[in-house]
Formats: structure tokens, C-alpha cells, sequence
């Protein structure tokens, strides 16, 4: 089935989820979040997984939607259940121990998002990314001032206390992450609750596309002698 937008409710249901999150209140409310949460990001994950694919067929992104469920050995303090429910597009890292990017949408009770990046980018991806800066600056200078260019889409990451080093205003960004992604964040209104939300989703990931072509090809460099 095509997806139709999220409903109002489903924003409703995830601040519950939020305030409540207990076992016996969910299990009373389950059929709720089938029928606003699970089903929707179901229907929407398919149809832009079929239609990135289409456009990026050398791309091929595997596809993966979140459970409701946390992990019972990750509650930290945490309730059962989360309050954020996300799809990710993404290709594994080709070996054990790397890191990949990936492209993921992300509903919340107080905000969606659209964007690419790593979840937790190693040091060693990162150091990578710092070398390939180094031997060669063109690429990644023409992406930094392509996001430059465009109001939607922000630099984010944790930067790094101590500089790894100077680039140039342009760069300096981009070389002193601990992790990076490219997103933006919007209000729980306007298309979210339309079927256009597939297509603005798709749109993001063209546009992403040569930052996620560049990243993802990192893990077939060569080590630096230091990460």
C-alpha cells in the first residue's frame, strides 16, 4: 500500500509512549501503535527504499525499520519502549570492525528528520576521512561548498576539544569531528502528515547522495600510520 502520511495521533502516541512507558500501559494501547506507528513507517520505508533504488541502482541500500522495542540490556534507567522510531537505508561496512554511513528518517514527538551520517563513526573511519583530506582537498572542498549553497541540510557531529589540525575556514568543520552527518530537524506539522513525505525523503537522499558516495568508499583506504 502506498503511504498516505503519518497521522496527528501517531505524534500523539509517541508523547504517550514517552510519558508512560511502562509494559501494561502499552500492551492496553498496542493496537495504537500498530495502526499509527508500525504500519505507516512500513508502508513508507518500502516505497522509498523501491524508488531510491530505482534512482541509485549502483547504490542498492539494504533497509532496516526500528522496533518500538528497546534492548533489555541498554535501558540504562530507560523505559521498555522508545519514543523515536526511525528507517535506515544503508550498506554494511565491508570489514569487521568499520563503520558505514547511512540515510535514515527519523519521526519523534517533537520533530522529524531526514539526513545521512554515521551512528557512531570509529576513530580509525574518522582518521580516514582526515587523511583523504589531506592528500586531496578538491573533493571535499566542492561538497562543503555545495551544503554551503543550499539552507536545508546542516553540517552536525561532535567536534573534536583539541583541533586535529588546520584546513581553512572551509574545511576546519569537516576535519574536526569526532562524528559527522548531514541533516535537518523540522516540527511534527505540514508534511509529515501527507503522502509527500516519501518524496521529500527521496529528495534528501539525491541530494545526500555524493556526500554517502564519498564517506562510503573511506573504509577502503588505507590506515593512517595514527588515527
Amino acid at each position: 500500500m502506498m503511504f498516505q502520511g503519518f497521522s496527528p495521533r501517531a505524534v500523539e502516541f509517541l508523547w504517550q509512549v514517552r510519558f508512560n512507558n511502562e509494559r501494561s500501559w502499552f500492551e492496553a494501547h498496542k493496537q495504537e501503535y500498530l495502526d499509527l506507528i508500525q504500519k505507516p513507517l512500513r508502508d513508507l520505508a518500502v516505497q522509498v527504499q523501491e524508488e531510491v533504488n530505482r534512482r541509485h541502482p549502483k547504490a542498492q541500500l539494504n533497509l532496516h525499520v526500528s522496533r518500538i522495542y528497546r534492548d533489555a540490556r541498554r535501558l540504562h534507567g530507560k523505559g521498555p519502549y522508545k519514543d523515536h522510531m526511525w528507517i535506515v537505508l544503508h550498506r554494511p561496512a565491508e570489514s569487521a570492525g568499520a563503520t558505514a554511513p547511512a540515510f535514515y528518517f527519523e519521526i519523534a514527538p517533537e520533530y522529524y528528520s531526514i539526513g545521512m551520517g554515521y551512528y557512531s563513526a570509529t576513530p580509525m573511519t574518522m582518521a580516514k576521512l582526515r587523511a583523504r583530506m589531506d592528500r586531496d582537498p578538491a573533493p571535499m572542498e566542492k561538497l562543503a561548498r555545495r551544503l554551503r549553497r543550499q539552507k536545508e541540510y546542516v553540517l552536525e557531529g561532535e567536534m573534536y576539544r583539541r583541533p586535529k589540525g588546520t584546513k581553512g575556514e572551509l574545511l576546519d568543520p569537516w576535519y574536526n569531528r569526532k562524528n559527522i552527518a548531514l541533516s535537518w530537524d523540522r516540527p511534527c506539522e505540514g508534511s509529515l502528515f501527507t503522502p509527500e513525505l516519501a518524496n521529500e525523503i527521496v529528495a534528501g537522499v539525491d541530494f545526500l547522495m555524493p556526500y554517502y558516495e564519498y564517506f562510503a568508499t573511506l573504509d577502503a583506504d588505507p590506515e593512517p600510520l595514527t588515527p
